[in-house]
């Protein structure tokens, strides 16, 4: 049984993330600060990544005044308490053919996710894309949530974001024995 052990390039990875309310989406993008996967002969096995919230970008909001007050909107407690929590984690617990079980903790509460991936080698390195649908209120994020606020007509946000992930990785090397 050969095992390789992958480390996520960060600078070639990154979570594109979607969030939808009544009258339209806003998008952005989130870093992977680090992580690793293993492949077990040739198959995704396990692994683990850091997503650095600090990072939460937004790119559809041109206005800079209007971007930074989204961005601390964002940062603050009602979504993800970057101050408090400045990572997530997603570990991979489960993998049969081309879907991941994890657990995906956020804010410090973990929920189980699953997810269909393309995952591709080529020597030395490994890519694989994914997109994960992740239910806010589930990790505390209740602002403008249906269920939660009434009334809310066109201020309402919907609950689930999308994340779109995609991972470059290169082989760690181990060292050969004496």
């Amino acid at each position: 049984m050969e095992t390789q052990k992958f480390k996520i390039v960060s600078a070639q990875s990154n979570i594109e993330w979607t969030g939808r309310k009544v009258t339209g989406a806003h998008n952005g993008t989130i870093a992977i600060k680090e992580g690793s996967l293993t492949l077990t002969n040739g198959k995704l096995t396990g692994g683990k990544f850091i997503i650095d919230t600090t990072s939460i970008k937004i790119l559809d909001v041109t206005d800079p005044a209007t971007n930074a007050q989204f961005a601390g909107h964002l940062a603050s407690d009602d979504f993800f308490s970057i101050e408090k929590y400045p990572e997530a984690v997603l570990e991979i617990t489960a993998v049969v053919d081309n879907h991941i079980e994890g657990n995906l903790a956020i804010k410090g509460i973990t929920h189980p996710v699953g997810f269909d991936a393309a995952i591709n080698t080529n020597n030395d390195t490994l890519t694989a894309t994914g997109k994960l649908v992740i239910d806010r209120t589930n990790y505390n994020m209740k602002f403008r949530s249906g269920n939660f606020f009434k009334d809310l007509g066109d201020t309402l946000i919907y609950n689930d974001f999308d994340l779109n992930v995609s991972i470059t990785a290169k082989a760690v090397t181990e060292p050969a024995l004496a």
